[in-house]
């Protein structure tokens, strides 16, 4: 790590706010059990993060829009992390509702994700899609639905989301 690296990641919050949300046309018809939802807020909460949030909407660009707007505007997290709603069928459009919110978009996330996720399903990642970025001071990230998926993408963020909360606050 780099000298200045060290010293950001040493600057920057122990604890961060928040707010976790599932994309999910099943899962908040159906009222499936949210394994990936669950293990985003129990990896937060033992990281010392706080979760303020957590909510399960449809596939539905506006719906996810919203629901980003309003915990933005009503709860202030430092952080929101989706999952599900990130594949290439139709239904799919959580990148594309991100995508529309963010100010800075944080390329390396996505090409790190892939990396990562290379190692554990292959060529399959070129069909992988998540993004991070900033909107407003909040960092979000967006990660695909599968449990597999979701503890790659934690992996990568409760290392970083301090030290990235730190700059987006600057």
């Amino acid at each position: 790590m780099s000298k200045t690296t060290d010293i950001h990641k040493k600057e920057a919050p122990e604890r961060v706010k928040v707010a976790v949300i599932t994309v999910s046309d099943t899962k908040s018809q159906n009222k499936e059990e949210d394994t990936s939802g669950t293990y985003i807020k129990d990896a937060l909460k033992d990281a010392g993060h706080e979760v303020i949030s957590y909510k399960i909407v449809p596939d539905d660009e506006a719906t996810i829009i919203e629901a980003i707007d309003y915990i933005m505007e009503k709860q202030s997290p430092d952080a929101i992390i989706t999952t599900g709603g990130t594949g290439i069928s139709k239904r799919d459009v959580t990148i594309e509702a991100v995508s529309s919110m963010l100010e800075k978009v944080l390329e390396g996330f996505g090409e790190l994700f892939r990396s990562n996720s290379h190692k554990s399903i292959g060529g399959a990642v070129v069909a992988t899609r998540a993004i991070a970025g900033v909107s407003n001071g909040t960092v979000i990230f967006s990660l695909p639905g599968s449990p597999d998926a979701v503890r790659t993408g934690m992996d990568i963020i409760l290392k970083e989301i301090a030290h990235i909360v730190k700059h987006a606050r600057e």
